[in-house]
């Protein structure tokens, strides 16, 4: 998470969307950064609203613009694959060893997710419990130009990402009736994500 005080700005880091990119391209320009512990790093925008939100309001003297980032949800939890495998060569007892991305995939439609595989969802953490959105605005990662228009709107200067925190490739390809079990089971992502313009 990062805020910008003056802009009377926050950008809400999405997991797997960017953000470790989008954090060390604008850190230098933020007023707060944080990004230990994940929990802080990754607060969700229904955490911001009830904890951080109400204090920055009232020592600011005016609400807060939330940004965040939001990833095709079933590229998003390709992402999570790739992170997830990218240590199992060097632990042949590690519990994605030799797991294919069906077989993740499988594992995170599951009604009790093993570990590995419990990592929530993108429109869990960017809405509130009714399911619609708690941020001012949502960009498209796969679009993250206009994000990167917006911020340079904002923060009135050139910002330049670069690729950091990127998995190792592989295999990710899904048997098509799982593809259509992910779609009905990230329904509410696939809606948010379809409502971005």
């Amino acid at each position: 998470m990062l805020i910008f005080w003056e802009q009377r700005l926050v950008f809400l880091a999405t997991p797997k969307a960017g953000s470790t990119a989008v954090e060390v391209a604008l850190e230098s320009l933020a007023s707060v950064s944080m990004q230990r512990p994940a929990p802080m790093k990754h607060m969700s925008a229904t955490d911001y609203h009830q904890v951080l939100a109400p204090w920055l309001a009232a020592r600011a003297g005016a609400p807060f613009t939330t940004v965040a980032l939001m990833r095709e949800p079933i590229g998003w939890l390709r992402s999570w694959y790739r992170f997830r495998t990218r240590d199992d060569m060097e632990d042949p007892d590690h519990p994605m060893a030799g797991k294919s991305f069906d077989a993740f995939a499988q594992d995170y439609m599951a009604p009790k997710p093993p570990p590995q595989a419990d990592i929530g969802s993108q429109s869990a953490h960017l809405c509130g419990p009714d399911g619609l959105p708690r941020v001012d605005r949502i960009f498209r990662y796969e679009e993250i130009d206009a994000f990167m228009n917006f911020l340079e709107d904002r923060l009135d200067c050139a910002i330049t990402l670069s690729r950091v925190n990127v998995p190792p490739a592989a295999d990710v390809a899904l048997q098509p009736e799982t593809e259509a079990a992910l779609k009905r089971a990230m329904a509410a992502d696939f809606r948010l994500y379809d409502s971005l313009a």
